[in-house]
């Protein structure tokens, strides 16, 4: 299958970068984008969340965020023997890999739509959940229990960021109203929904570009991380949803979030957390590397490893 359109704009803003283009995206408007696709994707799972009962959700919930637990315990390790990186920045990395991507989640909700599958609209619910544990795991291994570990101000930035009050805020919404309650907002968050995210896109790939510096100091090895760690991840994410029984779209969804590296909450936490690891090698590897490999060549790789899988298991 092609590349979803909105895919196009991240090459050409990453194009633009890499030429030093003066195009870019002022600081308010990002942030405008970034609130959009926030409330969009947290109202539509909201409103299916409607059609849904609390007692459906918490198994998977339940099984999809202690399983996700894995991500950095196993990216801890590789880091630090293979890496030969310092705990701080394994940890730091690590949690950067174990949290996730809300826009690679739009980016693989909208590939989805475009080929026509449908998928388990409470899947936005799964993004709030996976969010902050493995932050919390990222902190523990850097310094384990510690009296000097700030986690009142970590649970504040984690708990009171704007991707998590955006999320919850809009799930809530769509949850108390229905469809039919928020039926006059569709056509704005519904849409129009793929057109903001090709200009978040078209941003963003002037971003990643900016980063090529990073990369440098990261070295090969991390490189060779951002890009093997997220199919081994998706990988889990494949088994698991189809132990779960969700559906194939559903699986390619929580393949994309087991796959995808956070950006915007990992490091802000991670600073507060672990000021002492460099953010130059996290930002680098996971918006750097992870972020485009998932956008241009991960999201159809994991949907065709799901379609694989449910050929030759079939639907648990």
């Amino acid at each position: 299958m092609s590349l979803d359109p909105v895919v196009g704009f991240f090459i050409l803003g990453l194009f633009a970068g890499l030429l030093r283009s003066d195009l870019k995206l002022s600081g308010g408007l990002s942030d405008t984008l970034s609130i959009y696709l926030l409330i969009g994707i947290g109202l539509k799972g909201g409103i299916e969340l409607a059609n849904a009962t609390v007692g459906q959700l918490l198994l998977p919930i339940g099984v999809a965020v202690l399983m996700s637990a894995g991500t950095p315990l196993l990216a801890f390790p590789i880091l630090r023997r293979f890496g030969r990186l310092a705990r701080p920045d394994a940890a730091s990395i690590a949690a950067h890999y174990g949290s996730v991507s809300v826009v690679t989640f739009a980016v693989g909700a909208s590939y989805l739509a475009r080929a026509g599958i449908d998928y388990e609209g409470y899947m936005s619910v799964f993004l709030v959940f996976l969010e902050f544990p493995a932050l919390i795991i990222g902190v523990l291994l850097a310094k384990g229990i510690s009296r000097e570990t700030q986690w009142r101000l970590l649970a504040q930035e984690v708990l009171a960021g704007k991707a998590i009050v955006l999320l919850v805020g809009a799930l809530l919404i769509g949850w108390v109203w229905g469809a039919e309650g928020n039926s006059s907002l569709t056509k704005f968050y519904g849409d129009m929904f793929k057109g903001f995210l090709s200009l978040f896109l078209l941003g963003m790939g002037v971003l990643t570009a900016s980063r090529v510096d990073d990369l440098r100091r990261a070295g090969p090895f991390l490189v060779g991380f951002g890009i093997v760690l997220p199919v081994v991840s998706a990988a889990g994410g494949v088994l698991i949803g189809w132990l779960m029984g969700l559906s194939l779209g559903g699986t390619t969804l929580l393949a994309v979030l087991y796959a995808s590296a956070s950006y915007i909450a990992a490091p802000a936490a991670m600073r507060i957390a672990i000021p002492e690891a460099n953010p130059a090698l996290s930002l680098g590897v996971s918006l750097g590397v992870t972020f485009p490999f998932n956008v241009l060549v991960g999201i159809p790789l994991y949907h065709e490893m799901v379609k694989w899988t449910y050929r030759i298991l079939g639907n648990s």
